[in-house]
């Protein structure tokens, strides 16, 4: 993929060239601008902290569905453990902008960067954005599989659901493998498209960690394996998911405590969400 280039058009606002025309059409040139824009749909989310807002609208000029994500006045304690994570003071915006060049780099498809911007106090963030356009064509796992899951389970369907999993084994692994945790990796964050690619989303979170890798690879692993539906992947497709993420087709002792944590994890977010009123999709 190719390196963007983006120019800073006013104090803290920086911009792809590509896109600078449609945002000045809409007066998206500062962040006093962005703060206060509102022409779109707001996207609301369960959880979403207060200093975080959402919201889509079109552009013009190129053509696009975008995304704005917006952080103000995140909480002095947040911002804290969020340095510490990634061992350097940065804010929320810019984080995942930067982020999505990172993957990128790394040849793993995420959505592309329009736009991002960030305002500082003294020592702590006062405000960040980062807008992000709509990967065409395509659709989060959660909300869509490949028509093969819900048609007849003929030879050829089975086939191409089983190549589907181990391309998406292999989607995981490779993001694994750049060293990189998600640390929210349900499939409502995976995207596949009419191109066949699969994509990652909703990238705040992404780090790599220094210290203990192994715990957030489980925890990675186990919120893929509690986002896949039961009524579209059976124990032996989840069985097929991890070999093929292994790269082997046998299980060695190791393999089997990693499955186990992750079972293990996967109950324990199954028993709190059963508190909270909600089925767990791999229990359905």
């Amino acid at each position: 993929m190719s390196e963007q280039r983006f120019v800073q058009i006013s104090k803290g606002f920086f911009v792809d060239p590509a896109y600078r025309a449609g945002l000045e059409k809409l007066k998206l040139t500062s962040l006093d601008a962005v703060f206060s824009f509102g022409a779109g749909k707001t996207l609301t989310k369960e959880n979403l902290a207060s200093h975080r807002n959402r919201l889509r609208f079109e552009l013009d000029s190129p053509p696009a569905t975008l995304f704005l994500k917006r952080y103000d006045a995140p909480p002095v304690l947040t911002q804290l453990a969020n340095w510490l994570s990634r061992r350097r003071r940065v804010s929320f915006g810019f984080l995942e902008f930067e982020q999505a060049n990172n993957l990128s780099a790394a040849a793993i498809a995420v959505p592309r960067s329009v736009a991002c911007g960030e305002q500082w106090g003294l020592l702590f963030e006062k405000r960040s954005f980062v807008i992000t356009e709509k990967i065409p064509d395509a659709e989060s796992l959660e909300r869509r599989l490949p028509h093969f899951f819900d048609a007849a389970a003929s030879p050829e369907n089975l086939r191409l659901r089983r190549d589907f999993i181990r391309r998406l084994a292999r989607f995981v692994r490779k993001f694994h493998d750049a060293g990189f945790r998600h640390r929210d990796l349900y499939l409502a964050h995976i995207f596949y498209g009419d191109s066949g690619q699969f994509h990652l989303i909703d990238l705040a979170r992404v780090f790599q960690p220094a210290l203990l890798a192994e715990r957030f690879r489980v925890k990675d692993i186990a919120q893929v394996y509690y986002s896949a539906p039961a009524t579209r992947f059976s124990k032996t497709d989840r069985l097929r998911f991890y070999l093929a993420y292994k790269k082997s087709g046998e299980l060695a002792r190791k393999d089997r405590l990693f499955i186990k944590r992750v079972t293990r994890r996967a109950r324990r977010m199954a028993a709190h969400d059963t508190r909270h009123g909600r089925s767990a999709p791999f229990a359905r």
